[in-house]
């Protein structure tokens, strides 16, 4: 037990910069505070003795604001930094060198008996207000970020992340468990993604658009000439009967010197209806959307 409480003390100054002396460690570390006491309800809930245990435990809480059951199993270099909140419930297991940050529940779901807590592997660290709930199996040398809700088992050397946790890195390395708050974004890459094809698809959508308006003016011109030439071909078939009207014209007595000025014939081109304006659309780029998504980290 003494090399326990020893592994304990050491690992706080090899993980926590802030660590000045021995005596502020002992007096100021929650944390190590809330292990001693378990440690010893642990003892003497081996022996089955009823009630100290979970007096002594509920003490322990009392004192540092950590719960940790006396019939938990943890073991040694456990370093629970700052610690408020931190909940450990009966069957857990915790193995060694493991860091675990503050508000984080390692707790059971239901009401069933037996093994009902999650098992922790070694050198595992477990971010702020990580849940890890159910009797599940965490793997060595796994990170979990801050906030996740774990309800499923994680292999080792891997990172989980999310509500529910999902696992978004797997590596062969062993990690270093200072750098709890380098954890990829899953989510956010995948709304950069989707964010990233919408925007193509608008371009898309608006060159099919362009093209289709292009496409109606030439038919429309084409369908204008066609007419134009139809009406031509009558007038040119029909000579006769054009100058035998101007003649009757002529000698009618209501007949006036003045005459109509030709009119010269338009150019169906010019008919051809104008292209759509271009429609104003909700673009990807615009200043106040860009400046939301490198905000968010997005």
């Amino acid at each position: 037990m003494f090399n326990t409480l020893l592994a304990d003390f050491q690992i706080i100054f090899e993980r926590d910069p802030a660590a000045r002396s021995k005596l502020e460690v002992l007096l100021c570390y929650p944390g190590l505070q809330a292990l001693l006491v378990y440690r010893m309800a642990h003892r003497l809930y081996q022996l089955r003795l009823p009630v100290m245990p979970r007096l002594l435990s509920n003490l322990g809480r009392f004192l540092t604001g950590i719960e940790i059951h006396p019939g938990a199993t943890i073991g040694k270099g456990i370093f629970i930094d700052h610690g408020m909140g931190v909940v450990v419930g009966e069957t857990a297991v915790i193995g060694d060198y493991s860091l675990i940050y503050q508000g984080v529940t390692l707790g059971g779901t239901g009401k069933q008996s037996g093994k009902r807590h999650p098992t922790v592997g070694r050198n595992v660290v477990v971010g702020a207000g990580a849940k890890v709930l159910g009797n599940l199996d965490i793997g060595d040398n796994v990170r979990i970020g801050a906030g996740s809700v774990v309800l499923r088992d994680v292999p080792a050397d891997c990172t989980v992340v999310g509500v529910p946790g999902r696992i978004v890195y797997r590596s062969g390395a062993r990690v270093n468990p200072l750098e709890h708050g380098n954890l990829p974004d899953s989510e956010a890459k995948v709304i950069r993604m989707l964010l990233d094809r919408i925007d193509i698809l608008e371009e898309q959508v608006q060159q099919l658009q362009t093209r289709q308006s292009d496409t109606a003016a030439l038919v429309d011109a084409r369908i204008e000439a066609n007419h134009a030439l139809a009406h031509r071909d009558v007038g040119d078939s029909a000579p006769y009967h054009s100058s035998v009207r101007h003649r009757q014209t002529n000698n009618s007595p209501n007949h006036s010197s003045s005459q109509t000025p030709h009119q010269p014939e338009r150019n169906p081109a010019e008919d051809a209806l104008p292209l759509e304006p271009e429609r104003t659309q909700c673009r990807l780029k615009d200043r106040e959307i860009e400046q939301f998504l490198d905000g968010s980290g997005i």
